[in-house]
């Protein structure tokens, strides 16, 4: 049988250099290598006992093995790179602090920090360090390859919290009564035309769509401007699709036609809408021509119209960012928004298994920028300031 003949073979060059344990194991790997009926080939080929074998393969699977004895003597062996040179794990973590702890003279503080680069700047002194040296002392000392992380928000409001727990309290205590309250936001611009969109889509092996190389604004095109409202209490949302200029004029249109098309309808007895908004952008606390927007809106519709902005540094909180612009994104990942036909249809046509409804229309209006609101038109308006950071809560009346 061949397999018994190699075997046979095989213990015949190893026998004399095998002690009985390691005999016993060898020829128990050898079973189990050939499966069902290897004992036997094994015993007939070296003539060990069929216990011994079998009390090899208890030896082998047994998680109690006990450890291999040293054969090599102690410190035997090529050392350590860092053994023979001592210096030489110091000199890297010197070069890796001077570069993130901002020494203006390190020769990394404005280079990037590749194994290459650090390899190259060691043997300037003096160590005979190889990239691949460099990387595994960087993943001994606890380094990794890591990005860059969105975390900090800048500057925090010593009321912030304040803030949010006040925002809560008026959201619910809305939504109790029945009346509406809306979430506000800019969604980052995009580009109208065949240029590349972040995500991936499933094509055709070998067939993903081509698109532009180059991000040139569209002259033609232009930009598409999404300004949304969420309504908090139906998961609903409106978007509107400007094309002109992000203006607090143009968001407070967008609050307009959500209230004449879904508003109005949805909550027929309001006289109160809330409204909670960032602290920055066109519809900033800051911002006299949200403001005075809002007025007419008032006189309009006959609402009171109150407002809470977000603190400082804390737009991502607002829930327009997180129950309706993340979900718009998803649904047009990966696809070039070719025309404002499609940046209209991508986002009508966003849904979520918890039932999130989006309208969207595109408002081909012009809204100039740099309108100046004047003193006596801030004096003229019916504004209430709250008790309580009255430039971050307040309510438009109408007159």
């Amino acid at each position: 049988m061949e397999a018994e003949q190699t075997i046979r073979e095989k213990y015949e060059l190893l026998e004399r250099d095998l002690d009985e344990r390691a005999r016993r194991v060898w020829a128990a790997t050898e079973a189990l290598a050939l499966g069902y009926g290897g004992v036997s080939i094994v015993h007939r080929a070296t003539g060990m006992a069929v216990s011994t074998i079998r009390r090899g393969i208890s030896d082998v699977t047994s998680r109690d093995r006990p450890a291999p004895q040293r054969v090599r003597r102690p410190g035997g062996g090529r050392k350590r790179a860092t053994e023979k040179d001592p210096s030489l794990l110091a000199d890297l973590e010197n070069l890796l602090e001077s570069g993130t702890r901002g020494d203006p003279e390190s020769p990394l503080r404005w280079t990037i920090k590749s194994v290459r680069r650090l390899a190259s700047e060691l043997e300037k002194q003096g160590h005979l360090a190889s990239r691949t040296l460099v990387a595994r002392l960087l993943r001994e000392s606890g380094f990794s390859l890591q990005a860059n992380r969105k975390v900090r928000e800048g500057g925090e409001h010593p009321d912030r919290n304040a803030q949010f727990e006040h925002i809560n309290r008026t959201v619910r205590a809305r939504l109790r009564r029945g009346e509406p309250a809306i979430s506000v936001d800019t969604k980052k611009k995009e580009l109208v035309g065949n240029f590349k969109n972040a995500g991936r889509e499933w094509h055709p092996e070998g067939q993903a769509p081509e698109v532009k190389v180059y991000d040139f604004v569209d002259p033609e095109l232009g930009k598409a401007i999404p300004y949304g409202v969420y309504d908090i209490a139906r998961n609903e949302g409106w978007v509107s699709v400007g094309i002109d200029h992000d203006t607090a004029t143009f968001a407070v249109a967008t609050i307009r036609r959500w209230w004449k098309t879904l508003g109005k309808a949805r909550y027929p007895r309001a006289r109160r809408v809330l409204i909670t908004a960032d602290g920055g952008g066109s519809n900033g606390h800051r911002v006299r021509l949200w403001k005075w927007e809002l007025q007419k809106l008032a006189d309009e519709t006959r609402l009171a119209i109150s407002v809470c902005h977000l603190p400082p540094g804390t737009s991502k909180w607002n829930k327009i960012e997180h129950r309706l612009f993340s979900f718009i994104s998803q649904n047009w990942r990966g696809k070039p928004l070719l025309t404002r036909a499609t940046v209209v249809n991508l986002i009508a046509s966003t849904t979520t298994t918890t039932g999130l409804k989006v309208h969207a229309y595109l408002d081909t209006n012009e809204y100039p920028a740099k309108i100046k609101v004047s003193d006596a038109q801030m004096d003229s308006m019916r504004i209430e300031h709250s008790s309580f950071h009255g430039e971050w809560n307040y309510t438009i009346r109408p007159h």
